[in-house]
């Protein structure tokens, strides 16, 4: 019995050393869509701060993960939230470049008042070049959408990057309102955005 009991013990301490030498990152599955717990942007460190399936009608059109240094719970706080932040987008079907360019700019124009549209005119003119010189996202394709300070906004397809930088934070914040805004996209994904099950 002391043996067993000295066994256990040993196997015990050495499964917390090994735990605490190589943390392991658990990660949450949407649909089949994995999110890591947290996302490196630039070097900073950032935590899932909710995560969830955009459905049109009755299909998964793509599953889409929020990262902030710190979780928040109200679409105002995001917003405010300085430093670098992420939206992962995880298709779960096969769009064409139209109708994900389309729907990105139906979300944009019912979150934002006209002012504000024709400020953003130049960096929305941007991202829809983006989405003009991609044919579009298969099943299973990841597009990250970052916010790196002092750089921009910034994205890249499977781990290419895609389009040019686009500068200020406002416009960053507009593509968050698609999901989070009055008008969102889904409005059951919303919540799920925010940290809500």
């Amino acid at each position: 019995m002391p043996f067993t009991r000295r066994t256990f013990l040993t196997a015990a301490a050495v499964l917390l050393t090994t735990a605490i030498a190589h943390p392991v990152f658990a990660a949450i599955d949407v649909a089949g869509a994995r999110f890591d717990d947290t996302a490196t942007v630039d070097g900073h460190v950032l935590k899932l701060n909710g995560a969830g399936i955009r459905t049109r009608i009755v299909f998964k059109v793509y599953a889409l993960g929020l990262y902030l240094p710190e979780k928040k719970t109200t679409v105002v706080d995001v917003l405010a939230t300085p430093g670098a932040r992420r939206l992962q987008i995880v298709s779960m079907r096969d769009l064409t470049s139209e109708e994900f360019g389309d729907a990105f700019m139906k979300g944009l124009n019912a979150n934002t008042d006209g002012a504000e549209r024709t400020r953003l005119l130049p960096q929305t003119k941007s991202f829809g070049e983006m989405f003009a010189a991609i044919p579009g996202l298969k099943k299973g394709d990841v597009l990250l959408v970052d916010w790196v300070p002092g750089t921009g906004t910034v994205c890249t397809l499977n781990g290419r990057k895609i389009g040019e930088t686009v500068q200020d934070v406002a416009f960053y914040n507009a593509i968050l309102r698609i999901w989070l805004g009055d008008k969102p996209a889904d409005g059951s994904l919303k919540p799920k955005l925010l940290g809500g099950n």
